[in-house]
């Protein structure tokens, strides 16, 4: 990605780090945190205030 804009640096926070998901049990648990973040990080006060939060993969 760096290369395409002629940047230079992180392309991902520091810390982060690849998780298989090897079961569909494994991809809706990370699913779930995915939406969930909207919540943790103060933009709604319910997570049914956010648009995708009863995806149906969910």
């Amino acid at each position: 990605m760096n290369a395409l804009r002629n940047r230079s640096g992180r392309l991902w926070q520091k810390g982060f780090h690849d998780h298989a998901l090897r079961s569909d049990e494994d991809v809706k648990t990370v699913a779930r945190y995915v939406v969930a973040n909207p919540l943790r990080a103060g933009l709604v006060e319910r997570l049914a205030d956010y648009p995708f939060w009863n995806a149906i993969w969910l």
